[in-house]
Order: C-alpha cells, then structure tokens, then sequence
C-alpha cells in the first residue's frame, strides 16, 4: 500500500515537473515582463507610437490585425496589397527581414537578435484585443 502510494506522489510530482519545465521551454526570453515593452520603447518608438500614426503606423493592435489596414496611415502599394494578419509568425519574420515578407515595402529597419523580436512581439501581443 505505502509503495502504491509512494509510486503515484512520485508520478503525480514527475508529471507536474515535465510541465512545467515544458512551458518554460516554450515561453519566449522576455515574454511577460517589462523587457519587452522596454525593448520596444528602445528600438521601435523612433517611427512608431502606440496609439498615433509617425513615420509608421500605431502599433496597438496590431496583433491580429490585417496588414495595411490602418486608415489613417498612408502605406507603401506593396503593403496595401499585402494579404495576411500579424501574428508570431509574421511579426518576427518582418522584424528579420521585411524584404522577405512584403517585397518592396519601406521599412528598412530589422531586429537581428531573435529573443529581441520575442520580446516586442510578445510585448504587442499583450496590447491587443482577443
């Protein structure tokens, strides 16, 4: 009986271990704290705000947003034509390299460091409705 016992806590204490250890595995460096709004006050508010249009357009919102869609920004054609909604993926594809995700688009700027661009993104996601 004390063996049963014994096998089911140690199973019961595995398995929540193996959970927990593989959310931490899949949670981006950064997600959920103050890093990556911090982060996108440092590489991003050069042309973008949260809630008016600059050089680019507000980003609140932006996730799960069709691309090209805010009214009072002026976009490039390519953008215009662009038919998909941000979301991880293309978030960190365009912040990679916008080139790769609308050719001709006319942002330049790129996020190299890949915890970087989870960081801002998982910060924008954050900022968005369901």
């Amino acid at each position: 009986m004390m063996r049963r016992h014994s096998a089911a806590v140690l199973a019961a204490f595995g398995g929540a271990l193996l959970v927990t250890c593989a959310s931490w595995a899949v949670r981006p460096l950064f997600a959920g704290s103050s890093q990556g709004k911090e982060i996108f006050e440092k590489r991003c508010t050069g042309c973008h705000a949260l809630d008016s249009d600059h050089e680019g357009p507000r980003l609140r919102g932006v996730f799960g947003r069709p691309a090209g869609t805010v009214r009072t920004f002026k976009y490039s054609e390519a953008l215009q034509r662009a038919k998909f909604t941000w979301d991880e993926d293309k978030l960190d594809k365009w912040l990679t390299d916008t080139e790769s995700v609308v050719p001709d688009n006319e942002m330049s700027f790129r996020v190299p460091k890949q915890e970087e661009r989870a960081a801002i993104i998982a910060y924008l996601k954050t900022l968005s409705t369901p």
